[in-house]
């Protein structure tokens, strides 16, 4: 059977750990990074004299080999430690954003983002089953909402950055991530040097959670379709759909902004409807559960996505940006804390956040390809309506599921 806890709740609620601040910091100087850069790779690719698919495939590679060595890193995570797996992710991205600063060719420049998608997900994986080992049950959802935080502020900054970089040549933003990465992942290793030697001592006593028993956990189940939901909602269609969809459909309408400023700025306003719940309400999922935020948010964020296709004027469409981002801010967070419940205090779960992680990054890569189908063969509304209504089917997983929410004191006499 799954491992859950329970536990009688102190008076006052623990502090984050030390050591969990580190990757809060970490994750904040990671996302400002890739904030710098995300907007700035697909002209620089272009640059090559490719085409538009080949631009595509720049930023396909990456996701596609985070999805395919999600499964090696959960096995190095839990073989290894998770200190010694991100400390590596981080360096091989470091060296793949710097070999791409001086990619001689569009080949090399394909390869070199492929082999920073295995860096990328090496870390990501080890920093969640580092949060779901080490995070007191009591504050999960308040730890989750704090690195979520750390890289939603962080991919605001980044961009602007990024602009302002560009007047020293393009090559300069790359250089300066992968110089950032180094700094990280020295940060990580110099301060989190007692965890990693306490982890190498105990690593034959650490219990693990396997994949088979996550598996016989309907949340655990849930949580694999509401990610899958969300990731081909926000890390797909939101990063590829849209913008297409607000730079074509209200061209010559006379709004306040052209309509490619519109693009960027949907994506913006989507992007402060998310910083702002997580900031305000992400911790309250230690409170209310796990599942209410997750119901509420795939629901909002599925309605208000699926009638984005039909927005009349442009702040229809940025007020629906808003409300999606909202409901995506109630998301993540509190399917992080979930998953971190289900792994069970103490125990490394690198195949369980590894393929969780994988689930997510497969949904964000079918979404963009088949939505964008459906906008040539149909219409926007259609793409936008069958993503809705996916995260919708996602919402509806939870229904059947269990509340992971190890039980509270107060509740045991009930």
């Amino acid at each position: 059977m799954l491992y859950v806890s329970t536990y009688a709740e102190p008076v006052s609620r623990p502090r984050i750990p030390p050591e969990l601040k580190v990757l809060i910091v970490s994750a904040f100087i990671i996302a400002i990074g890739f904030g710098i850069v995300a907007p700035i790779l697909p002209q620089y690719a272009s640059d090559f004299g490719v085409s538009a698919l080949a631009v595509s495939a720049v930023v396909s590679a990456f996701g596609l080999f985070r999805l395919l060595f999600a499964p090696l890193s959960g096995r190095l995570t839990q073989r290894l430690g998770e200190t010694p797996v991100y400390v590596v992710g981080l360096l091989i991205v470091a060296a793949s954003m710097i070999a791409t600063a001086f990619a001689p060719s569009y080949e090399l420049l394909l390869i070199f983002r492929a082999v920073g998608g295995i860096g990328s997900t090496f870390f990501t994986v080890s920093a969640m089953t580092f949060l779901a080992r080490k995070a007191p049950p009591q504050i999960r959802g308040r730890v989750s909402g704090a690195y979520a935080s750390a890289f939603l502020i962080g991919s605001v900054a980044g961009p602007l950055l990024g602009s302002a970089l560009l007047v020293f040549g393009q090559r300069v933003p790359f250089l300066v991530y992968g110089g950032a990465l180094i700094l990280a992942a020295g940060f990580v290793f110099i301060m989190l040097r007692q965890s990693r030697l306490e982890d190498r001592h105990n690593k034959d006593q650490r219990q693990r959670a396997t994949l088979a028993e996550a598996w016989e956990h309907t949340s655990y189940r849930a949580a694999l379709v509401s990610a899958f939901a969300n990731g081909w909602a926000t890390f797909g269609v939101r990063n590829s759909i849209v913008p297409l969809f607000a730079a074509s459909a209200f061209v010559g309408g006379g709004f306040i902004i052209d309509s490619g400023q519109l693009a960027g700025v949907a994506l913006a306003t989507f992007a402060v409807g998310n910083v702002a719940v997580v900031l305000t309400l992400a911790k309250r999922s230690d409170q209310w559960g796990r599942r209410p935020p997750i119901m509420i948010g795939l629901s909002v964020a599925g309605v208000a996505t699926g009638l984005l296709g039909l927005s009349p004027e442009p702040w229809v469409l940025l007020v629906l940006s808003l409300i999606a981002g909202a409901g995506t801010g109630l998301i993540v967070p509190a399917q992080q804390a979930a998953i971190a419940d289900i792994v069970g205090e103490g125990r490394n779960g690198g195949p369980v956040v590894s393929t969780f992680q994988m689930t997510q990054d497969l949904g964000g890569i079918l979404g963009p390809l088949l939505a964008g189908a459906l906008v040539d063969h149909l219409s926007y509304g259609w793409a936008f309506g069958i993503t809705g209504l996916i995260m919708i089917v996602g919402a509806a997983a939870w229904t059947v599921a269990p509340e992971t929410l190890p039980a509270r004191s107060d509740n045991l006499s009930d």
